[in-house]
């Protein structure tokens, strides 16, 4: 019964960490964008974009990992069986990577909380589909648990990843045509 409650509460912790990281580089993008626009515009979005990246950052997403991890550890002490298996320590590699990305973005955060603009938007469009790969990844290795369902597994996420550059330019090419897109 505990383990199910400790699940549950891991996989809410999960999807909320997941959105923040997904949701803060789209903000990153309109910060950045933002502070290429005339005053006072530049100065009103600046402000609010800001505030919107710090609450979303540090009530949502850094939070979300702590409980996560948190909640993760408490089930590797109820089955430490799994540290055994060939798919956790994969899985696991992929968590840690997902926090090299998220302090990485830390980073980024606070450059544009010191206007400090390093990267273009462009950028921070492909940025942002760094944590979609890591889920992509640890989503395949959870459910399929096995070593060659996980190189399909991988070979989605190749998939995926090509498809991703292409709706990429694709929406570049249209926002070219119409800035508004």
């Amino acid at each position: 019964m505990t383990y199910s409650y400790i699940k549950a509460l891991h996989l809410i912790f999960v999807i909320t960490w997941f959105a923040g990281l997904f949701y803060i580089p789209r903000l990153f993008v309109y910060q950045i964008e933002a502070f290429h626009k005339p005053s006072p515009e530049k100065e009103i979005l600046g402000k609010q974009l800001k505030l919107m990246a710090k609450r979303l950052w540090f009530i949502i997403t850094w939070p979300s990992a702590v409980l996560a991890t948190i909640f993760a550890i408490w089930l590797l002490i109820l089955v430490p069986t799994w540290l055994e298996e060939g798919w956790m320590h994969v899985k696991l590699t992929f968590v840690v990577l997902l926090f090299l990305y998220q302090f990485k973005t830390h980073v980024y955060y606070k450059q544009l909380q010191r206007d400090e603009i390093k990267v273009s938007s462009n950028y921070m469009r492909m940025w942002n589909e760094g944590a979609t790969f890591i889920l992509f990844a640890v989503v395949f290795l959870v459910i399929l648990k096995s070593a060659l369902n996980w190189i399909f597994g991988v070979i989605g996420i190749i998939v995926l990843g090509i498809l991703l550059m292409l709706g990429f330019r694709l929406y570049k090419n249209i926002r070219a045509k119409n800035p508004e897109a």
